[in-house]
């Protein structure tokens, strides 16, 4: 096993690691989850740019007779970057004491204001910095609107 079949074994174990920990135990994190919103997806075109790269190196490969377990692995990277970018929803998640955005837990007491644009965007400023949420759905940004009423009590 060359030192490149080691290095593409590492991170396919990362990304595998990284895709466990955002579908089930990130859900678990902070107590139970209130609500789950979907987000679009983004970057969508520099996975295929990556997935475009692999396969190129999976070509040279192969033309140069190189190693079938670097074959197998650089296959298997490519699988694991499509499930990523293209099969798996990027999600909000509402807990007690925060939410989980970008796999970043932000507690509700760090919230300054709350805007909607004219695109259905939802920025939420904290103390240094803006985050620009876009769902789905629209009608999730009203869900997300009846969560705030509701639990008011939560974040104070």
């Amino acid at each position: 096993m060359s030192l490149t079949d080691i290095a593409i074994a590492l991170f396919i174990v990362l990304l595998l690691l990284y895709a466990m920990y955002d579908q089930f135990i990130q859900d678990r994190l902070k107590g139970p989850t209130l609500l789950k919103v979907k987000l679009k997806r983004r970057h969508r075109i520099d996975s295929l740019i990556f997935v475009a790269l692999l396969a190129i190196l999976l070509y040279r490969n192969l033309v140069n007779q190189g190693a079938p377990l670097t074959n197998w692995l650089l296959i298997s990277l490519a699988l694991v970057a499509i499930y990523l970018a293209y099969i798996r929803w990027p999600t909000l998640l509402f807990k007690t004491q925060g939410f989980f955005y970008a796999n970043a837990f932000i507690a509700y007491s760090r919230i300054k204001a709350m805007n909607l644009t004219e695109d259905g965007i939802l920025v939420i400023a904290l103390e240094q910095r803006r985050l620009l949420i876009q769902v789905t759905q629209l009608d999730d940004l009203q869900n997300i609107y009846n969560f705030f009423i509701e639990n008011q009590n939560i974040r104070t």
